[in-house]
């Protein structure tokens, strides 16, 4: 999971380009996702660890469009259908499918397909 993570946020923080593999993006979405409810978690009890959960937000949005896009990228789609999830409630349960599908086996435009 710290590798997963490290590799989306530290290594590849602004690279919309390439794929990302299926477990390579759950943990980096896990490792998210724990620590913003830790930091909630804190925010109830002191205001400060609130502005330091906002401050993580704003810090997590490239890399995590970033991962999207890479995600999508593996299933031979384009990183816009990102937008689905504008849609309310019916975009976000397809791009919960798009995200979480097996990626394709072989080279597509967007390259080769990535190391598990």
């Amino acid at each position: 999971m710290v590798n997963a993570y490290k590799n989306a946020v530290l290594e590849n923080y602004a690279n919309f380009s390439g794929r990302l593999s299926v477990p390579g993006y759950w943990w980096y979405f896990l490792a998210n996702f724990l620590i913003v409810v830790i930091l909630q978690i804190l925010g109830a009890v002191s205001g400060i660890f609130v502005l330091l959960s906002f401050v993580y937000a704003i810090a997590v949005l490239v890399p995590g469009l970033a991962a999207g896009v890479r995600r999508l990228h593996d299933t031979g789609k384009s990183g816009l259908f990102l937008l689905l999830g504008l849609i309310p409630l019916v975009g976000f349960i397809i791009l919960i499918v798009l995200l979480a599908g097996q990626g394709q086996p072989q080279v597509n435009e967007y390259g080769s397909p990535p190391v598990a």
